[in-house]
């Protein structure tokens, strides 16, 4: 029997489940296809109300894990509550030509089980930064392509924010803000009075603060605050795939889930010059099928989704689908967070923190903005946060030890932690190719990842802890210690590039709607069409350009 439908979608993570959404919503029979295990909601988050001593090392990694997967276990979120939805390195391996690494997330719902939940807009000057200093090519959207987009994927998805009046980070459609700590509205003072270039601001998050109807009939609840979030939320407070996106398309009846299969490549056909179907291998049994549709979405993850286009081989296609001037691949960018400035303060001993935040403040990049001033290109955001040690008197067995841990609990001092989120520049250099001859447990090409900093993401770097120091000097922190975590590229998750949206074929691989220049039919809807990466964090965009995208077939294809 041939498994037809009218539209793939490749990846069943954050942006897949938005185009399934929004296909299934409007009648459109759609399979989305996964390499791992369906994970449902509820059903699926074993750890999700364990306390610490239910779990075998009390949460922590053992060092045989830790050896295993030296890879996964960088990530600061993989531990005992959460490796589960963790890909370890032995499923799929690859080459690193400079170090790289690759945290994955296989299952259904995909790393939005696991990611951050921040969720800043982009700008006009965001899109613009490629234009501005001519370096890579200029996007050929604007923010009022994207604008409505956003809009339908914060009311939907539910996000935590305050309207701070920003041309570079819009505001969008908030609920209730959690607010900021003692320490952070310090900060946020000392700023304003300060300068008038730069502004600390509540860092959005995707989390019920509050209930609207859209998220009642998603059968979601508000945030707990347990910020436990990676293990699976149970109340659906933050948003995943899983608790959302997912359980909404099913509810057509329209949505088929493909659980355990590997997309090999995306099957072209020379005759119709279009692509008409992918083939998938059966994770467990390795037998191989072919899956047939109308349209096709690459919604794989960027690395991913280069690696199945690249694989996606035909006559007419002999580099991969796509790719005729040989760009698939190239310029892959990142984000850079391995600067850090840290400090502590004396000030604010009568106060504490009062129960759990699942954000923190947040800088939007302020350099590079009208003009180009500084020695490097585009810019850097700053996540901010402090929070207050708690120190606990341990010693002692029985009655002893119960009344020390029982007495008035002993404070630290506030510490406080400033990241760097910086922007690094697409280059032709860094890239993602197949390998000529080293294959995977499947038979497919493993990926080689040629990925690295440069002199910019130096200058960058300096530039943040010079200004930085200066801030918290007005603000009176004490003990300023920079810190360079000289992680490679791809810790950060944040992989954008490989398949990059232009208005020129000749020097892109989508257009403006996120199709295939050369193969419209196929529509690549995940990190990989990012032309650059911003300094904010990308999922919101994804999930935008995705229902963007996705509503273009629907008045293209099935109309």
């Amino acid at each position: 029997m041939v498994a037809k439908y009218q539209a793939i979608v490749v990846g069943a993570g954050l942006s897949g489940s938005w185009v399934a959404k929004e296909l299934c919503d409007q009648g459109i029979k759609t399979v989305m296809i996964d390499r791992g295990p369906d994970v449902v909601h509820l059903r699926d988050y074993p750890t999700a109300s364990k306390h610490p001593w239910e779990m075998e090392h009390r949460g922590r990694i053992s060092a045989r894990e830790r050896e295993e997967n030296p890879i996964a276990t960088q990530c600061y979120n993989y531990y005992e509550g959460s490796k589960h939805f963790f890909t370890k390195d032995a499923e799929q391996p690859y080459v690193q030509e400079k170090p790289f690494s690759w945290i994955r997330g296989y299952q259904v719902g995909g790393k939005s089980l696991l990611w951050a939940r921040q969720v800043q807009r982009w700008s006009q000057h965001d899109l613009d930064g490629p234009a501005q200093d001519d370096f890579a090519i200029p996007w050929p959207i604007n923010y009022k392509d994207i604008e409505p987009w956003y809009d339908r994927v914060e009311e939907f998805i539910g996000v935590s924010g305050e309207y701070d009046g920003l041309a570079t980070l819009p505001d969008g459609k908030f609920l209730r803000s959690i607010g900021m700590n003692v320490v952070e509205k310090h900060f946020q003072e000392t700023v304003a009075q300060n300068y008038k270039d730069r502004h600390v601001i509540y860092g959005r998050c995707a989390h019920l603060t509050e209930v609207k109807e859209i998220h009642r009939q998603q059968g979601r609840g508000t945030c707990q605050h347990r910020v436990i979030c990676e293990r699976g939320c149970p109340f659906g407070g933050y948003f995943s795939a899983n608790s959302s996106t997912i359980p909404w398309a099913k509810r057509t009846g329209n949505l088929t889930i493909q659980a355990y299969s590997i997309v090999s490549h995306i099957i072209y056909d020379d005759r119709q010059e279009k692509a008409i179907g992918v083939e998938i291998i059966n994770r467990e049994t390795r037998e191989r099928s072919q899956i047939y549709a109308e349209v096709i979405f690459m919604n794989a993850g960027t690395l991913n989704t280069n690696m199945v286009l690249m694989n996606s081989k035909s006559p007419r296609f002999p580099a991969g689908i796509g790719n005729d001037h040989q760009l698939l691949g190239k310029y892959v960018a990142f984000h850079n967070y391995r600067a850090r400035l840290v400090a502590e303060t004396g000030a604010f001993k009568d106060r504490v923190i009062d129960g759990r935040s699942m954000t923190n403040a947040y800088m939007p990049r302020w350099k590079n903005i009208h003009s180009l001033k500084e020695d490097f290109k585009r810019g850097y955001a700053v996540a901010f946060y402090a929070y207050r040690t708690y120190i606990e008197e341990t010693t002692g067995v029985g009655e002893d030890l119960l009344k020390k841990m029982t007495k008035a609990k002993n404070f630290g001092l506030w510490q406080i932690d400033a990241m760097m989120m910086g922007e690094t520049i697409p280059k032709f250099e860094n890239h993602v190719r197949l390998h000529p001859s080293l294959v995977d447990k499947y038979g497919i090409p493993q990926l080689v990842i040629n990925v690295d900093y440069d002199d910019n993401d130096q200058k960058m770097m300096e530039d943040f802890y010079q200004e930085m120091q200066e801030m918290f000097q007005k603000a009176n922190f004490s003990n300023i210690r920079k810190i360079d975590s000289g992680q490679a590229p791809g810790l950060d998750v944040h992989h954008m590039g490989g398949a990059r949206m232009g208005s020129d074929p000749t020097n892109s691989l989508v257009n403006k709607d996120s199709q295939i220049h050369s193969c419209k039919n196929i529509y690549v809807t995940d990190g990989s069409c990012m032309t650059s990466t911003g300094t904010q964090n990308p999922s919101l965009t994804f999930m935008a350009l995705a229902a963007r995208a996705a509503n273009h077939a629907l008045e293209t294809y099935f109309k």
